[in-house]
């Protein structure tokens, strides 16, 4: 976690949404709008990219630092290796299965 967001939470009201600054949380498709404003406004995506695209690219770019797909797994909270390959599928690394894997 960064060390300005680690500040940011440590001085908050333990009370509080940390996305809404206050006791209440957002409602359920306030990020949700607030990401469809953002594409309508934004030439930095491709067509078609969703938010949910940007946890496939996390997920390869800590595989491609640490080069473990066993922390990858634990990084992303996947119930197996199988789920963290297939979010390698452009790596070539999603033609491994767990069985292929060295036991830990």
């Amino acid at each position: 976690m960064p060390e300005f967001v680690r500040e940011f939470l440590h001085g908050g009201d333990p009370s509080y949404n940390i996305f809404s600054s206050s006791p209440e949380p957002r409602n359920k498709d306030y990020f949700k709008t607030l990401w469809g404003r953002y594409k309508t406004f934004s030439s930095a995506l491709e067509k078609g990219q969703t938010l949910y695209s940007f946890r496939h690219s996390g997920a390869i770019d800590i595989f491609q630092r640490i080069g473990s797909i066993v922390k990858l797994k634990e990084a992303m909270g996947h119930s197996s290796i199988n789920v963290s390959l297939t979010y390698l599928r452009g790596l070539e690394v999603a033609e491994l299965k767990e069985e292929d894997m060295p036991m830990v």
